[in-house]
């Protein structure tokens, strides 16, 4: 709690020193941005743990130092992601903060079809690592992978044989 109130502290002094010029945002927001450091969030097996989403599927991540084993419900990601498309979304994220091979991962996803599970666990691996190491946020942010895929399937209307799709049309 005492942390929490320093970094307040040092917040509002950061906003009260900025000098008040047409530069005063840009030099207050580097102040801010300075004041205000994320800390690694690790449990005590040294691992940090990220949800990540994509369609109907929610991936558990978690991630710690290792050789870059990846194992998904169980079963290495080469058997249960078989298609080199879907190994190359969930190996995006750690070529983009540039750590391949650095870390072990453990998930386990739920739901959707291979493809949303895919973009499922590469949200949370993003998401485990930026929690893991800080410094590697704006790699992922700037990258896109930090955000959550808001895409999903438009309902079935009434009166309609799809969302969107009449039924067929009979003159007679």
């Amino acid at each position: 709690m005492s942390e929490e109130i320093k970094s307040l502290d040092a917040l509002k002094d950061a906003v009260a020193a900025a000098p008040a010029s047409t530069d005063a945002p840009a030099a207050a927001a580097e102040q801010i941005a300075e004041a205000i450091t994320r800390e690694p969030v690790r449990d005590e097996l040294g691992r940090s743990y990220a949800t990540g989403k994509r369609k109907d599927a929610v991936a558990r991540v978690w991630i710690k130092p290792g050789s870059g084993k990846v194992i998904v419900n169980g079963r290495e990601m080469k058997v249960y992601f078989a298609r080199p498309v879907q190994q190359l979304i969930l190996a995006q994220p750690f070529q983009i903060a540039g750590v391949v091979g650095e870390f072990d991962v453990m998930a386990t996803v739920k739901g959707g079809g291979l493809s949303g599970q895919a973009g499922a666990v590469k949200h949370g691996i993003s998401k485990a690592l930026q929690l893991y190491e800080p410094s590697l946020r704006p790699a992922l942010k700037a990258a896109g992978f930090l955000t959550r895929d808001s895409r999903v399937v438009e309902r079935k209307k009434y009166g309609r044989r799809k969302a969107r799709r009449s039924f067929q049309f009979s003159k007679r």
